[in-house]
């Protein structure tokens, strides 16, 4: 009877040290997940997307239709033929047999571009529906609607209309932190020539010769708006004043005596992460619907941009947009607010550096080099990015202009290509997402007192019985 009870205790113990060691890897795979951002996941979507990029540039657009980053980080290819297909499985992509070639969805857009202008419209290509989706807000009348369905038409089943709620505008507001007569933008990132250094905005935000304050009451002189391109691109420079500190040129502050180190320029990926940064918002993160966007503003079409999900509201426009510590644009406009969602637009960054004859400022590696920036899109569909942080979307807790004007003091920003990154202190303390690891390791834990609490009960009462037998 002893030795079958001490059995059963041996299996109890056994057991819970299972638990215990179960538990254990349950809280590690947890935190490791939670730092899913980090430069390995970055590298993995930079590989993805450069794969993409290529096999469409080596098939060519008679074959191919765009490639994607798919929701398991794979990049898709979209194909016309089987031998194509063939081609893009041997790379290690996923291939999606699609109707209409990467040809024919240009076509469509140039159709599009040629058709009378109707402000309040949009148009992408969505590569996973291998369509060109055209947008139209609520500006647009039931007349030009009809008129814009006729051109659709009229270029066949690879355009799909949709209506869309508010109005395509830019993000231009009258208040600090970055503001002149014209009203309120965010400030984006630092550039130079080599011999003077500015800050790249949106075109909108004001025409040569604007004169840019900072501070609550505006008094603080930034610079002038000595070049920019609005509309047809949407991108200014601001020289900064004689004598005006822009601070850490290669952060850009996300409030909260945070930011995010600079370490290069990129392209946007269609499927990919990324956060952006404005004075009225704060931080946002979305996703990457569509490059070479069309938009038709009010005050003049833009073509080129980085359609996003990302929300954004007036005074936003701008502000930065990145993945991970590298630079993809600057915030134009969209529809839409932070409270239902809607669609924002992004003049890509390599385009305003080319065109304006500058470089961007970036953040020194550690071993005191600079970043190397990658490489930028080839129009194919996809790019090399990086993975957006983590970022808390709350703009109460990121406050303020968002880009140089503003940068954090030294060591308050986050780790090279990260912002926000949660600490494995705050990943450990998150009991959402360790709460079932933690709770087998603390009922393993309170099993193995359990049974050395009884094991040693029963050594008492053996050596007091046997302190009677032989007294």
């Amino acid at each position: 009877m002893r030795h079958a009870r001490r059995n059963v205790q041996r299996i109890a113990r056994l057991a819970a040290l299972g638990g215990l060691l179960c538990g254990g890897l349950m809280v590690s795979y947890a935190a490791a997940d939670e730092g899913g951002d980090g430069p390995a996941a970055a590298g993995g979507t930079a590989h993805a997307a450069a794969t993409g990029a290529r096999l469409v540039a080596e098939l060519g657009p008679s074959r191919t239709a765009g490639s994607w980053i798919g929701d398991d980080g794979r990049p898709v290819v979209a194909v016309t033929d089987e031998a194509a297909a063939d081609a893009v499985e041997r790379a290690g992509a996923r291939p999606k047999s699609v109707r209409y070639t990467l040809r024919e969805l240009r076509s469509a857009t140039a159709e599009l571009g040629d058709a009378p202008r109707v402000s309040g419209t949009a148009w992408a290509v969505d590569y996973a529906a291998n369509q060109v989706v055209v947008r139209a807000d609520s500006t647009v009348s039931a007349a030009e609607w009809t008129r814009l369905a006729e051109v659709a038409d009229g270029i066949g089943a690879t355009v799909r209309m949709e209506r869309v709620e508010g109005a395509f505008t830019p993000r231009l507001n009258g208040a600090e932190p970055m503001f002149a007569g014209t009203g309120r933008c965010s400030a984006g990132f630092n550039v130079t020539d080599g011999r003077s250094e500015f800050v790249l905005t949106a075109g909108h935000c004001g025409p040569v010769g604007t004169d840019w304050f900072t501070g609550r009451d505006a008094r603080q002189r930034l610079g002038e708006t000595v070049s920019g391109s609005f509309p047809g691109d949407d991108y200014s420079l601001v020289r900064y004043a004689p004598g005006t500190d822009p601070g850490q040129a290669g952060v850009v502050a996300v409030g909260g005596g945070r930011g995010v180190r600079v370490t290069g320029t990129g392209a946007a990926a269609v499927g990919q992460r990324v956060f952006r940064s404005g004075s009225t918002t704060g931080l946002r993160s979305g996703e990457v619907t569509g490059v070479n966007a069309t938009v038709n503003y009010p005050q003049g079409t833009v073509s080129g941009l980085i359609e996003t999900t990302v929300c954004a509201e007036p005074g936003d426009s701008g502000g930065p947009l990145l993945a991970g510590g590298l630079a993809l644009g600057v915030t134009s406009g969209g529809n839409g607010d932070c409270d239902e969602g809607g669609t924002t637009f992004f003049q890509p960054i390599g385009e305003a550096l080319d065109a304006l004859g500058v470089t961007l400022l970036v953040d020194e590696a550690p071993d005191g080099r600079a970043a190397t920036p990658s490489a930028r899109d080839d129009g194919a569909g996809a790019a090399p990015p990086a993975d957006p942080p983590a970022a808390p979307t709350d703009p109460a807790a990121a406050p303020g202009a968002m880009g140089p004007a503003d940068a954090p003091p030294a060591g308050a920003g986050a780790a090279p290509g990260a912002a926000a990154e949660p600490s494995l202190l705050r990943r450990v303390s998150d009991v959402r997402t360790l709460g079932p690891g933690l709770f087998v390791v603390a009922g393993s834990l309170l099993a193995l007192v359990a049974l050395r609490i009884r094991s040693e009960r029963g050594r008492r009462r053996y050596r007091s019985e046997y302190a009677r037998t032989w007294g």
